[in-house]
């Protein structure tokens, strides 16, 4: 359970210095502010009750964690100004598609 914490928080705030510095080099910095400023995406926790639950999936279960939401990222990416965004937004939801199927929760 340890490990999963370290692993899930290193790959919401490590990864994406990382990414940032390998595919937006120019402007890595700001690449990385905004890929750590896609996880407000989890704002929509607050809309849940109990708003954390250890035995939730947030994949499917969240309004912005949802398939169709999940479905809708990828377009971020074809457009110069929000690039970065739908990149952040869909390294998140991999983070937390991995914590859901390490957790049991996908098989």
């Amino acid at each position: 359970m340890v490990i999963q914490t370290i692993v899930h928080y290193s790959l919401h705030f490590l990864a994406p210095a990382l990414i940032a510095r390998i595919f937006f080099r120019e402007n890595w910095k700001q690449a990385y502010l905004i890929m750590l400023a896609s996880m407000l995406i989890d704002l929509d926790h607050l809309l849940a009750t109990p708003i954390f639950d250890p035995h939730r999936c947030s994949i499917g279960f969240h309004p912005l964690h949802s398939y169709i939401a999940i479905g809708l990222y990828p377009i971020f990416l074809f457009f110069k100004n929000t690039r970065v965004l739908g990149a952040g937004l869909l390294f998140h939801m991999l983070t937390d598609y991995l914590d859901c199927f390490w957790s049991g929760f996908l098989d």
